[in-house]
């Protein structure tokens, strides 16, 4: 990486699965992960609890002495549903204040495989990078070709004019952690003019005009 500009990278969010899937590569990769992290210094923020690939990457973290913090709606609270957190633990009311908080907690974003909780979670904070809400790198990584899938339809969905190269270029990939974890520290946020314009303070009454042909 010599000649590029590194980014200081303190804290990973990483969005996975609550189930170890099909694949105990995936397992292997979580807590490969989790080592990775723990071994650059790097502290985790995650979802909470100790189920699937979430108990993973979380119990590696830990075992290589560095900081977890589990953001876990209250409701999954309740009955000991998802386990014990790894770590310090924050209860909050909804699942977008838990997205909220994990997006204010974080430098940069990894998602492993997982479901509709995942990807739901990855999107959200590719569209807020997109609109200039906040501008840390997105990553996922590849595990066994798990998001070829997804990245064909990202592609696709750039040569259909729905989503701008720009855009394209927040969503960042990779086969291993450590190659990931260099993408993440390597990358620059290119900001879209129009949309980098818009104010979303609490305290903006007004937004700037957006053109429609904006592609979103």
């Amino acid at each position: 990486m010599e000649g590029v500009s590194v980014r200081k990278i303190k804290k990973i969010c990483v969005f996975c699965g609550a189930n170890s899937g099909k694949d105990v590569a995936f397992v292997n990769a979580a807590f490969h992960l989790g080592e990775v992290l723990g071994k650059r210094k790097i502290d985790l923020v995650y979802g909470g609890g100790k189920l699937g690939l979430m108990g993973c990457v979380s119990t590696a973290v830990a075992q290589h002495e560095r900081q977890v913090l589990g953001i876990i709606p209250s409701a999954f609270t309740i009955n000991n549903l998802v386990g014990e957190t790894c770590g310090k633990e924050i209860k909050v009311a909804t699942m977008q204040e838990r997205l909220v908080m994990m997006m204010e907690f974080s430098d940069a974003f990894i998602a492993l495989p997982g479901g509709f909780g995942t990807l739901e979670e990855l999107f959200q904070m590719i569209s807020w990078a997109q609109l200039s809400i906040h501008n840390k790198p997105i990553g996922v990584l590849n595990i066994n070709g798990f998001f070829n899938g997804l990245l064909s339809f990202v592609d696709h969905a750039v040569k259909q004019e729905f989503i701008t190269l720009r855009a394209r270029k927040i969503l960042i990939s990779a086969t291993t952690a450590d190659e990931l974890v260099d993408k993440l520290q390597a990358f620059r946020f290119e900001p879209d003019p129009a949309l980098s314009k818009l104010k979303w303070s609490p305290s903006s009454s007004q937004k700037e005009k957006l053109d429609l042909t904006l592609r979103l």
